[in-house]
């Protein structure tokens, strides 16, 4: 098999949001992406975690969604996968899952705003919720017009998706991405966690505001980009 590097790390990522807790039955997937061999790689359609083998991922081409190693059928969100691939040039691993606290606050279609540190230290902002599809756009091709949604909303708020690394889509839940795909996992049960404290939050104090942007700023520069400090060198 020309890409067992890639699928070992997609089979881990898929064990590892079921290890999590953020995964129930099959409501999610992880994938991952080879850019120089022009693949990425993804969890098959309704495969128990427990039976998934690291030769179970499905490899398509980056470009034209062709599968070409692997003899089940990708997970149906595999076009929102692909979608973001294409147009988040950074990223190299993407989680679904329909975490609960995430979900819900993508069932209410908010935003789940920074009101502390936790959050600053990994989302440079709240994170967003995209506006709900149109009926053509769920009528044909739902999948991928689930990704165009996703891009529109980062477009549109002019964010950078390795400073918001997680998004929820309206009514339905969660995608999250990072560097590569053990980088998504952390990043998807970052935002089920500050998804569960903003929600505590309210009850305690529904007036509650949001953290300081100099405090926000703060956090976040000091885990990211050059002039970060946290952590050994």
């Amino acid at each position: 098999m020309a890409f067992e590097k890639l699928k070992a790390a997609v089979w881990k990522a898929n064990q590892d949001i079921v290890r999590r807790g953020l995964v129930q039955l099959t409501w999610g997937n992880a994938s991952g992406v080879d850019r120089a061999a022009g693949v990425m790689a993804i969890k098959p359609s309704g495969i128990d975690y427990d039976q998934l083998r690291p030769e179970d991922i499905v490899v398509l081409e980056l470009e034209n969604g062709r599968v070409i190693e692997g003899s089940l059928r990708p997970s149906t969100d595999m076009p929102t996968h692909r979608y973001l691939y294409l147009h988040f040039p950074e990223i190299g691993g993407i989680v679904h899952t329909h975490s609960r606290y995430a979900v819900a606050w993508a069932q209410a279609r908010r935003p789940i705003p920074c009101l502390g540190t936790t959050h600053a230290d990994y989302f440079r902002g709240p994170i967003p919720v995209t506006r709900p599809l149109w009926p053509d756009e769920v009528a044909e091709a739902y999948e991928h017009h689930t990704g165009r949604v996703i891009v529109e909303c980062f477009k549109t708020q002019q964010l950078h998706p390795l400073e918001i690394p997680g998004v929820l889509v309206a009514g339905h839940g969660p995608f999250s991405w990072g560097e590569t795909p053990e980088k998504a996992v952390e990043n998807a049960l970052v935002l089920e966690l500050v998804a569960e404290m903003a929600l505590h939050t309210y009850l305690l104090h529904p007036e509650a505001s949001a953290l300081e942007a100099y405090v926000l700023e703060k956090h976040f520069s000091r885990k990211h980009g050059a002039q970060a400090y946290y952590g050994q060198r």
